[in-house]
């Protein structure tokens, strides 16, 4: 029987959620945690998801802490669909992917991973990209390390935001 490790789950299956405060507040603050953003804007800003269900998983989140849409203010709620457009164009450009799933889940009943600070996802889709690595096996299977995906998305964002 061949054995799969994926050490980097690891973090995640043992981490404490809020031991060290909201991921995404640390994230804009802390160096380590920025080489994960692909994309800042003014009130909001586009990082890969650390435990990503596809290469090119990326999340919208908005830079204040909030746990609500209503909470958002029209400006934030702008630049939020704004990125989710352009992340959209970005994942099609750089990933051709046949599918796209897009979500937010609003609350831990809801499945919200961080409840407290809200954020969409996008996760790149191919027919046949979930295999039985995933259902059997609880496991992951991708195709490059996250600090590259982080570089073939920054160029395609600031191009897809400059408007070419």
């Amino acid at each position: 029987m061949e054995r799969l490790y994926a050490s980097w789950r690891h973090a995640y299956v043992t981490r404490e959620t809020h031991a060290d405060g909201c991921v995404f507040c640390r994230a804009q603050a802390l160096p380590e945690a920025q080489a994960l953003i692909v994309h800042q804007g003014g009130t909001a800003f586009v990082i890969l998801n650390l435990f990503p269900y596809n290469s090119g998983h990326v999340m919208v989140v908005p830079r204040r802490h909030l746990a609500s849409m209503a909470a958002l203010t029209h400006d934030e709620l702008v630049e939020m669909a704004e990125l989710t457009q352009a992340a959209e164009r970005v994942l099609t450009e750089v990933y051709r992917p046949q599918g796209i799933n897009l979500g937010m889940n609003l609350g831990r009943p809801a499945g919200a991973g961080v409840a407290d600070h809200i954020h969409t996802h996008l996760v790149p889709r191919w027919t046949g990209d979930t295999n039985f690595m995933t259902v059997v096996g609880e496991v992951r299977v991708l195709p490059e390390e996250i600090a590259q995906t982080a570089e073939r998305l920054r160029p395609a964002f600031a191009r897809v935001l400059a408007g070419g």
